[in-house]
């Protein structure tokens, strides 16, 4: 396949970003009912919503990175920036997947800003804690309790050294604006909703960033292969709108450009050139990588050992 299979011209909704204007309205405004709200619904459906609305506010900082629903970049970062995570500037993010999209390397954990692995010298460094902690974020449970917190150690990191290089300034400013944006949604959320930062954290925050630690779960494998790197995940429809159809994460990184909603039609209009681009590495849905990698590691946490791994046709999930 020597290049991205062509779609029908889009239709005036598609055209006008309909789908993601009607998303947008549903992510903020399910947010707020869902704040106001909180004090009257069991801990686990708010925790199971606020998760829910958090991560999907991710995936529409997903689509705002790679143009859409405007043509308008200052637009488009007002429409994605309020911190509903928490933990991730926005600025940060955009500038890091970008990174992720244009290196030739996709998970090698020194050329990769997204990658789950880490290097043989990083690996040989590590104790036996640190690398059970590694092991264990290999596996979904690892992932979606521990996942969120390696995640802001390897931001921590990579912010650390690009101050280092002689970016301390830009860096600065970037934290000090991102914070006192967190403050004052905490703020705001404390005096008018009456939810403290905690009951934020922990039914908010923290399960929004496991879902969306989730979805990377499946996205990248470290196979020989470079294309076979990228993963189709056949799921159904409510994570495929949790995720924005970034489950087709393969028709995604060879059309960046094309928006969420038009993924899917790429995908089903031209499927087996899909799977012949990417070796055929289809997970079957987030079911079967529960089934099999539940407390069982998907993968080695050192990149140089899975370096040799099989092509992705020969892996069940």
């Amino acid at each position: 396949m020597s290049r991205a299979p062509i779609v029908a011209r889009p239709s005036l909704p598609d055209r006008l970003a309909l789908p993601t204007w009607t998303v947008i309205v549903a992510i903020y405004g399910g947010w707020l009912l869902l704040v106001a709200a909180h004090s009257h619904l069991p801990i686990p459906l708010l925790v199971l919503l606020g998760g829910w609305f958090v991560c999907w506010q991710g995936s529409l900082q997903h689509e705002t990175v790679h143009g859409h629903p405007t043509r308008w970049r200052w637009l488009n970062t007002v429409l994605a920036a309020p911190p509903l995570s928490l933990w991730m500037p926005y600025p940060v993010y955009r500038e890091t997947h970008l990174e992720h999209h244009a290196t030739a390397a996709l998970t090698d954990p020194d050329r990769d800003p997204e990658s789950a692995f880490v290097s043989d010298a990083a690996w040989r460094r590590l104790g036996p804690a640190g690398r059970a902690i590694l092991w264990s974020n290999q596996t979904i449970v690892g992932r979606l309790l521990l996942g969120p917190w390696l995640h802001i150690i390897a931001l921590a990191r990579s912010e650390y050294r690009r101050a280092r290089r002689g970016e301390a300034g830009r860096v600065a400013t970037t934290w000090m604006i991102h914070a006192a944006a967190v403050a004052c949604l905490l703020i705001l959320l404390d005096r008018f909703a009456g939810m403290s930062p905690w009951v934020y954290i922990l039914c908010f925050a923290w399960p929004g960033a496991s879902l969306t630690a989730l979805r990377s779960f499946a996205e990248h494998a470290p196979y020989v292969r470079q294309d076979g790197r990228t993963a189709l995940v056949e799921t159904f429809w409510p994570m495929r709108l949790l995720y924005l159809n970034n489950t087709y994460h393969a028709v995604h990184h060879a059309r960046p450009g094309l928006p969420w909603y038009r993924l899917g039609d790429a995908y089903r209009a031209e499927r087996e050139a899909y799977l012949a681009l990417n070796g055929g590495y289809v997970v079957q849905g987030y079911a079967a990588l529960f089934r099999h990698h539940l407390l069982t590691p998907r993968f080695h946490p050192r990149h140089a050992l899975v370096g040799a791994a099989a092509d992705p046709a020969t892996v069940k999930v």
